[in-house]
Parts: C-alpha cells; sequence; structure tokens
C-alpha cells in the first residue's frame, strides 16, 4: 500500500505542477501564458518578467513531469522546490501562514512532499525503481 500512497502523491503534485508550467508557458488552463505572466513577475521586481515566467514554467513543466514519471525524482523535486521558494520569498511570506490570507500554506506542504519523496524515494510505480534498481 505505502507504494500505492507513493504513486498516488507524485500523481497529483506532479501533474498540478505540470499544469501550472503550461499556464506560464501556453496560456493553457486558464493561465495567461508568458507576457501575461511575465507583467506580474515584473510587478514583483523580477525583470526580464517574460524570460523569468518561461524559466519557472519550464520548471514547473518538467519538473512535474519527472516527478510524475517518478524519474530522476530529486530533480523533479528540486525543480518544484524552487519556485515554491521563489513563491514564498516574492508573494506569500508577507502574509503569514495560512492560505486564506494568501499566505505560504500550500507552498509548504507542497514544498514538505517534495522533500518526503526526493528522500524516500519514488517507490516501486516509478522510472527510477525499474530503471536504477
Amino acid at each position: 500500500m505505502m507504494e500505492l500512497g507513493l504513486l498516488i502523491l507524485r500523481l497529483v503534485v506532479g501533474l498540478s505542477f505540470m499544469a501550472h508550467g503550461a499556464q506560464k508557458l501556453f496560456g493553457w488552463f486558464g493561465g495567461y501564458g508568458p507576457k501575461g505572466t511575465g507583467g506580474f513577475m515584473e510587478s514583483l521586481g523580477l525583470k526580464p518578467g517574460v524570460a523569468a515566467a518561461v524559466v519557472v514554467g519550464l520548471m514547473e513543466l518538467l519538473g512535474g513531469l519527472l516527478f510524475t514519471l517518478g524519474f530522476l525524482t530529486v530533480l523533479g523535486s528540486i525543480l518544484i522546490i524552487i519556485p515554491m521558494l521563489g513563491a514564498i520569498a516574492k508573494v506569500h511570506w508577507s502574509n503569514g501562514y495560512w492560505g486564506s490570507a494568501n499566505g505560504y500554506e500550500m507552498n509548504l506542504l507542497i514544498i514538505a512532499v517534495a522533500v518526503a519523496i526526493a528522500l524516500t524515494g519514488a517507490g516501486a510505480y516509478s522510472l527510477d525503481a525499474v530503471m536504477f534498481n
């Protein structure tokens, strides 16, 4: 059952991050694409904003894909953790902990899952297990 639990965590977090990356890169799923996201990034002081949006979008898309597949899972985890740390630092920290006040609660939960999976491994239902065991 533990292996199934690891798979479920990887699928939910990984697919969600792939979707967030696609929002930034392609404007899919209600996203704003590089230009719209870039404008937001510039308002946070990240310049050039479009380049920042593309870099973050690529990190989320690739990190989510690796995490979902359980392939190079530590790298996938890092590519998920970095944008979450950035979001905490630039957007959520000043609002405190609770998500209901736009705080960093959700970001911290995602970081905890990514760190836990990186430390425990992706599990038996992963490409890491097939390729490296």
